[in-house]
């Protein structure tokens, strides 16, 4: 059988950061102690270097699991209102999770942008519990729609590579 991955192109680096940059949450997929997986939801931003961000509570399961095991993924992009499902375009992301800590020196550039994306989170920002963490992109897996299928490297997603 055929290889069915496109080779990586500007339209599909166009279509990868649009999905990002147009994405208000994501699926986070990480893996619980004892391995095994867990997906939820998270609200979804873009930090100005655009690496993926989202202002998560330390009482979710999901935060614990990231301090665990950083490795995760995220799945952006929503079907539309009409039609199959599976022919909208979506991206996986494949990356490692880092929190920013409260009073570091990119904290509030981190907030702002966020803020930008995301203004009801402002809220959140109050509580002690809720801190930032960056996803830096190792690779991506781009399904833009019924058999355009293309692997994605991190510098294929960030502005100005």
């Amino acid at each position: 059988m055929a290889d069915v991955i496109r080779p990586t192109d500007d339209k599909a680096r166009g279509m990868a950061r649009g999905l990002m940059a147009g994405a208000r949450f994501a699926a986070l997929g990480v893996l619980l102690e004892g391995g095994q997986p867990l997906v939820t939801r998270v609200a979804f931003g873009l930090a100005p270097q655009g690496h993926p961000i989202s202002l998560i509570s330390d009482l979710a399961q999901h935060t614990q699991a990231l301090r665990q095991h950083p490795a995760c993924s995220l799945l952006v992009g929503e079907p539309g209102a009409k039609g199959d499902a599976l022919t909208h375009p979506r991206l996986s992301l494949l990356a490692e999770a880092a929190f920013v800590p409260r009073g570091g020196p990119d904290h509030d550039t981190v907030a702002a942008a966020y803020l930008a994306h995301q203004p009801k989170a402002k809220l959140y920002l109050q509580f002690a519990d809720f801190s930032f963490v960056r996803f830096t992109i190792t690779a991506a897996h781009l399904n833009g729609g019924f058999g355009k299928a293309f692997r994605l490297a991190a510098a294929d997603l960030l502005p100005g590579d």
